[in-house]
């Protein structure tokens, strides 16, 4: 995609923040367009490390990462047979697809309440590493649990919770008309009013006055 038309797509992206955000979260996005580029074995390695230290309940770590590389990977189309048939449409083109596990239960056998909440704060950190690195992050509920199970031998103590893809930009001309005009849109977000609370429900915080 031309450089000029790649600005342009990250401005439209660009959140409309309310007050001054860290500019990594203001120009976070979920792209469907990728580029055919390999991801470098050392930015993957950045992101997941970022991962990595997360906080968790107890230092628990829920995490557990299915790793597959388009461009090299046997288990790539084991990878992209575990999601649902909208998600492939376009999650075919990524270079890096992920499939994400959580724990069932603690290092002590008791049940881990919070485990899907840590490994969305692991995601968390993976997301903003990556852009920090140029790259763009797609998180996906979309996906087939049982699929995954099967063809990767995912023990039962284990859920299957998500799916990723990561790459870089590409361009949204690649896309079907409907997934162009959504790449194309500014993003939105419910006001903070209707958030956060203080007091009780439904009761704006003071704090947004």
């Amino acid at each position: 995609m031309p450089e000029d038309r790649l600005r342009n797509l990250v401005e439209i992206k660009r959140a409309d923040t309310t007050l001054t955000i860290l500019p990594i979260l203001a120009e976070r996005w979920s792209p469907r367009a990728w580029q055919d580029r390999p991801v470098e074995d050392e930015k993957l390695v950045r992101a997941f490390e970022a991962a990595r230290w997360a906080a968790s309940s107890g230092n628990e770590q829920s995490w557990r990462f299915l790793l597959a590389r388009r461009h090299f990977d046997a288990s790539w189309e084991d990878a992209l047979a575990c999601l649902v048939e909208g998600n492939r449409e376009w999650a075919h083109a990524a270079p890096v697809l992920v499939i994400t596990a959580a724990a069932k239960e603690t290092s002590r056998g008791r049940p881990y309440k919070h485990a899907w909440h840590d490994l969305g704060l692991a995601m968390g950190n993976l997301s903003a590493q990556a852009m920090a690195d140029g790259l763009h992050v797609h998180h996906m509920g979309g996906i087939l649990p049982d699929e995954a199970r099967r063809r990767f031998q995912v023990p039962d103590n284990f859920d299957i919770v998500t799916a990723l893809t990561i790459g870089y930009l590409g361009d949204p001309d690649s896309l079907s008309e409907r997934r162009r005009e959504t790449e194309l849109a500014p993003r939105t977000r419910r006001p903070l009013e209707q958030t956060l609370f203080t007091g009780e429900w439904n009761a704006p915080s003071p704090i947004l006055e």
